[in-house]
């Protein structure tokens, strides 16, 4: 079976302003075992004046074995030049595109904002999908704050009003830091999340919780995964925000763990 794994660029972000770091990483993915990538926090693609365009990517990427599985992108970018983003995507290859947080303008509304922008969203969401490009939201901690009584946060305003086509790359580390068991999302949302990140959650001297290669903190593998496999998961991108060491070998290090389990 293929592997299901990619490497979330993010991680490596300080490795990739120009294009021949770009190359370099790539290479090093690729050595790793990675088959795939998400495209985030790119050097050499941003701006007004990239150092690379996205068929040059692409032609890295294809020149190490690779495939861009998914992106993030700014809402700006999608809401208000959404044939631009659609041509950028089909010369990447890639199917899926994700926003990294809620919009200022529509986090400053609280609830409300949650709300607003699931309603808004929906018809640029639907121009993706008309193109064949889904769209998926990344969370970080601050959506599972509670609103109202009981239990309910603003995440659950997206997985009750979001609809089938308002996917959620769940980042499962966020979710726990958040104190929320993914596991319960991943139940109440089967085939809205094609798109995952994991990372690792390590308790160190004096620092405390920080984020580590999977396999190297606390989190429950052993009841994320399965709970993953039945929520129809595709893509196991794996990211480190911060690194405390080097960031591939990082990367190495979750790889390894990740396909000894069998992804």
């Amino acid at each position: 079976m293929a592997s299901r794994l990619a490497a979330q660029m993010y991680t490596i972000r300080e490795f990739t302003q120009t294009a021949d770091d770009l190359a370099d990483s790539l290479a090093k993915l690729s050595g790793i075992g990675y088959e795939a990538v998400q495209l985030s926090a790119i050097g050499a693609m941003d701006g007004d004046h990239p150092h690379i365009s996205a068929r040059q990517a692409r032609q890295l990427l294809e020149d190490n074995g690779l495939k861009c599985i998914a992106t993030h992108r700014s809402w700006r970018a999608l809401s208000e030049a959404t044939e631009a983003e659609i041509a950028f995507h089909r010369e990447l290859n890639c199917e899926f595109v994700a926003i990294g947080g809620l919009p200022h303008e529509y986090a400053a509304l609280g609830a409300g904002g949650y709300a607003r922008f699931v309603e808004e969203a929906a018809p640029t969401i639907a121009h993706l999908k008309e193109a064949g490009i889904r769209f998926g939201y990344h969370n970080h901690d601050f959506e599972f704050q509670r609103i109202g009584l009981g239990q309910r946060t603003m995440y659950d305003l997206f997985i009750e009003r979001g609809g089938p086509d308002f996917n959620l790359e769940l980042d499962v580390y966020w979710a726990v830091h958040a104190g929320v068991n993914p596991v319960r999302i991943f139940e109440r949302c089967p085939g809205r999340v094609p798109v995952i990140h994991l990372k690792d959650k390590e308790v160190v001297p004096k620092d405390g919780p920080v984020m580590a290669p999977i396999g190297e903190g606390n989190l429950d593998w052993a009841g994320i995964l399965p709970a993953c496999l039945e929520a129809g998961v595709e893509w196991y991108a794996v990211e480190q925000d911060e690194c405390r060491r080097d960031p591939f070998d990082c990367l190495r290090s979750s790889f390894e763990y990740l396909t000894a389990l069998g992804l």
